[in-house]
């Protein structure tokens, strides 16, 4: 993985009476075919990992003793990856910088007896995951991608990328009160997509399928975490392409702007101040409490393991904790032009406008003002420009992973992210240059 590209000092203009911001074409490209690459969380970080291997990490064994050594490591938990770069001659008290991000989004997901069908239609039976906004997943062409898992313990990958599956909207002509009312859909009658026609619903007919699209003997398959998606590749938009429309940017922009950034500090020639991380959990999407969420264990285990490895106590435990930093990255709210009021009246993030710093004082958000301080010398460092995000008094806040990691870990932590809108729409959109600054700025972070 090559370094984030830094912008030039003149590009990152603060406000527009400057030149127009400038972006590597090739960051956002990478983006684009990332987001396609990863239609599962297993997906993504399996690909993340793969990037950094590239960069000279390798994966370590959570059953394994660990050793000191210096150098890239990962571990792979489900859909979760945590990857830390130790610096020659690192000592065990040695604080952490970490990047934080999700790898979950918000879709249907297949339930387990996942045959059905009627009126000569044969079906799939999914579950609502998440938040999503539901009408983006109607009259949409959709695969099915995720994880198998056979009868010896072992998984598989598997992504059907082609149209499978249709959730299809019912005709104006049967519901003309969608005029006057607007769409109104139950989560359980109307979202169960049609993938064929048949009046006879056989048991494992969507199993079997799936094992024969991946090459696994019949009846190998004993269990499954499998989901749909949009099957319409990421795009440039707009008249100057300064747009990006995709899938999954909520949150995996930030998992791959989080990767790029680590392998560009491990592979660079200075060695980072403290011990860089990059922490992809699942689940953010309802709630982070699970084996592989950011409310589950999995961060400070790996990172305690990592200091007793290097021969330190619990009192070099407390030192690193007391002196880590942890980026919250996620996705936020550009202004949209269409619902203004629904907007702080004073805080209108635009997109290519920068990453976000990310406020809430009920703490919906853990960004304080020494983080605020923390992320201005990232942006800083990195000629990145960034702007501000709180809420309008009068609607809710939603959350992130930052505020669990600051409560469960005693860490330091930052909310930021990129703003987009559309967010938890089958496809969401950003600004083109954005995820270029936003590496930038976790690769001066990490640096730091």
């Amino acid at each position: 993985m090559t370094e984030p590209a830094r912008p030039s000092p003149a590009a990152p203009a603060a406000s527009a009476s400057r030149a127009p911001l400038t972006f590597d074409h090739g960051h956002t490209d990478d983006l684009m075919t990332f987001l396609a690459a990863s239609p599962s969380p297993y997906h993504a970080v399996a690909n993340a990992a793969g990037r950094l291997e590239k960069a000279g990490f390798r994966q370590v064994a959570e059953t394994d003793a660990w050793d000191g050594t210096s150098g890239g490591k990962y571990v792979l938990r489900g859909g979760a990856i945590v990857a830390w770069y130790v610096p020659e001659g690192a000592a065990p008290h040695t604080p952490f910088r970490i990047v934080g991000a999700h790898t979950d989004s918000p879709n249907l997901r297949v339930k387990p007896l996942p045959d059905s069908g009627a009126h000569g239609w044969r079906q799939v039976a999914v579950e609502i995951y998440g938040g999503p906004l539901l009408n983006s997943w109607l009259d949409r062409d959709l695969g099915i991608a995720g994880r198998l898992t056979l009868r010896d313990g072992s998984t598989r990958l598997v992504d059907v990328d082609r149209p499978l599956l249709r959730v299809p909207q019912l005709a104006i002509h049967l519901d003309r009160s969608v005029t006057a009312d607007g769409l109104k859909l139950d989560k359980q009658r109307h979202m169960q997509p049609i993938w064929g026609l048949g009046n006879d619903v056989r048991d494992g007919d969507l199993i079997s399928f799936l094992e024969e699209t991946a090459g696994i003997a019949a009846g190998e398959v004993t269990g499954w975490d499998l989901m749909t998606h949009s099957v319409e590749p990421p795009a440039y938009l707009g008249r100057d392409r300064e747009l990006v429309a995709g899938p999954r940017m909520d949150n995996l922009l930030s998992v791959h702007a989080g990767t790029a950034a680590l392998a560009a500090v491990a592979s660079s020639a200075s060695k980072p101040a403290s011990i860089p991380v990059l922490a992809a959990f699942d689940h953010e999407e309802n709630g982070s409490q699970s084996d592989t969420g950011a409310d589950g264990p999995l961060l400070g285990t790996v990172l305690e393991r990592s200091i007793f490895a290097r021969g330190g106590s619990y009192e070099d435990r407390a030192r690193a904790f007391a002196g880590t930093v942890c980026l919250s990255s996620d996705t936020g709210h550009a202004v949209h032009p269409n619902y203004p009021e629904r907007h702080d009246p004073t805080h209108h993030p635009r997109v290519n406008g920068g990453p976000i710093l990310k406020v809430n004082v009920n703490n919906r958000y853990a960004t304080d003002g020494s983080g605020r301080a923390e992320f201005t010398a990232a942006c800083e460092a990195a000629d990145v420009p960034f702007q501000s995000f709180v809420s309008n008094n009068s609607m809710p806040c939603g959350t992130t992973i930052g505020p669990i990691t600051a409560a469960r870990h005693g860490i330091r932590t930052v909310d930021i992210g990129v703003a987009i809108v559309s967010m938890h729409s089958a496809r969401e959109l950003c600004g083109a240059d954005d995820p270029f600054l936003l590496a930038n700025a976790l690769t001066a972070f990490l640096q730091g």
